[in-house]
């Protein structure tokens, strides 16, 4: 779980130039009125409000918990579905979400026992769950009751059923495509700046059986393009695949066990390095097999762009660079796909990353003070390198500082005129300028 940044918010309705926004009323105390839980019917789900209230000084607008308000998606569009684990069991989940001052809500929780649903947040309004602003303006959060690193002992068949019908029925409901770059896990949130890389979260982790998951939305990991396609599908069998990892922040290994996880190597040979995300090992040094260490493993279903082969590996472009994995002869660690994939323009050396899709400070208000734009990552799509994506990524920034709209243009969603489309650019998906790369079908 993670709290609100506080370094923006928003909303939209009225038309100004590029502006486009909504002020909102206060909003009316959750638990007021009953609320019909926005769930299938086959979940029988419940609704427990978090709390939406000051936690200071009654003059500090700025100072309140656990969400906020806003009129979603007529403002801002739902485009991700964004799933973690709790870190807690399920009724100790429900009390921090009703604590104001935990500053932290998702909009639903499912319990491991039995697959129940409890809805804490409307879909209308931002949940503070995902770690990123933007991210989160854009998102349903679903919180899975477990513990990362016993994943396999959290994660019962109960609920996957009950989080697929639910994504399933979300999915429906916004238009949001079933695929990886759209239904992903916290571990798949970027950051919003190259600073805040090594903070981001990274469960549900290596231990969520995604294959099983997404053959319950009935997009499971198959064949769909030539053998010489260039874009793959991660596939192990999660039984299967077992491997070693390590818990570094307790200091110790974790049982051999089945997992999604597929290492990745800076060469093709088991004696290589694991590769080293730039973003999180800041100092160059390598690749660990830490369970939290997301850089130096691909998770299945995930998506990629072969780079290179030799007997028994393959390698894919991963952060900008080559990173190798194990595809054994007559194993299934890859699936051929058809899909698409983002390259820079013809001319480009190379294509910056970011983590938000936010306007240009030509789209704001001459007037507003808080004009948030997008930095670059430190990752970068070179020339002759490919990405999976191409999905357009809603460009906008919800403005919501205080809990009443107190401020001039508080509750607002600024629209930009600047489109951005969502790539899988390493075990993170992010975000790059339309008008900076192409869109190709690999088949």
């Amino acid at each position: 779980m993670t709290s609100k940044q506080r370094t923006g918010l928003a909303v939209a309705l009225t038309t100004v130039g590029a502006l486009s926004m909504a002020l909102l009323s206060p909003a009316t105390p959750a638990g007021a009125a009953p609320v019909r839980p926005e769930c299938p019917r086959v979940l029988a789900c419940d609704w427990v409000p978090a709390a939406y209230q000051q936690t200071g000084d009654p003059a500090d607008k700025e100072t309140y918990g656990n969400y906020d308000t806003s009129d979603r998606p007529h403002n801002n569009k739902i485009r991700f579905i964004v799933l973690h684990d709790t870190e807690e069991d399920f009724d100790t989940t429900l009390k921090i979400f009703q604590n104001p001052l935990k500053q932290t809500s998702a909009h639903y929780v499912v319990r491991s026992s039995d697959g129940h649903v409890t809805q804490m947040v409307r879909n209308k309004d931002v949940a503070w769950q995902a770690g990123n602003w933007y991210v989160n303006s854009h998102s349903i959060g679903i919180e899975q009751e477990g513990v990362a690193v016993e994943g396999a002992k959290w994660y019962t068949p109960e609920m996957y059923r009950s989080t697929a019908e639910l994504v399933r029925y979300l999915a429906a409901k916004y238009d949001i495509p079933l695929d990886r770059q759209h239904i992903i896990g916290h571990d798949g949130v970027p950051p919003t700046s190259a600073s805040g890389t090594r903070n981001m979260h990274w469960d549900p982790g290596t231990y969520w059986d995604w294959n099983r998951f997404m053959a319950l939305l009935g997009e499971p990991a198959m064949p769909s393009g030539s053998t010489r396609s260039q874009l793959v599908t991660v596939s192990p069998d999660f039984k299967k695949n077992k491997q070693a990892f390590r818990d570094c922040e307790k200091g110790v290994d974790l049982p051999v066990q089945g997992s999604s996880a597929v290492p990745l190597h800076t060469a093709p040979s088991e004696d290589a390095p694991l590769f080293s995300d730039p973003g999180l090992h800041t100092d160059g040094s390598p690749g660990t097999n830490c369970v939290a260490d997301w850089g130096s493993k691909i998770s299945a279903t995930q998506q990629a762009v072969v780079a290179d082969r030799v007997p028994g590996w393959t390698a894919i472009w991963w952060y900008g660079q080559k990173a190798w994995f194990r595809t054994p002869a007559h194993t299934r660690t890859t699936v051929p796909t058809s899909g698409y994939v983002v390259r820079p323009k013809a001319g480009r050396t190379e294509v910056p990353v970011y983590g938000v899709a936010y306007p240009e400070k030509s789209d704001y208000p001459a007037d507003f003070t808080d004009q948030r734009v997008g930095t670059p990552l430190q990752y970068t799509i070179k020339a002759g390198q490919s990405y999976p994506g191409g999905g357009e990524a809603p460009t906008g920034y919800f403005y919501s500082p205080t809990i009443d709209s107190s401020y001039a243009y508080d509750h607002a969603y600024f629209r930009g005129k600047e489109k951005y489309v969502t790539v899988q650019i390493g075990h993170r998906i992010a975000f790059v300028k339309a008008s900076d790369v192409d869109i190709v079908r690999a088949r």
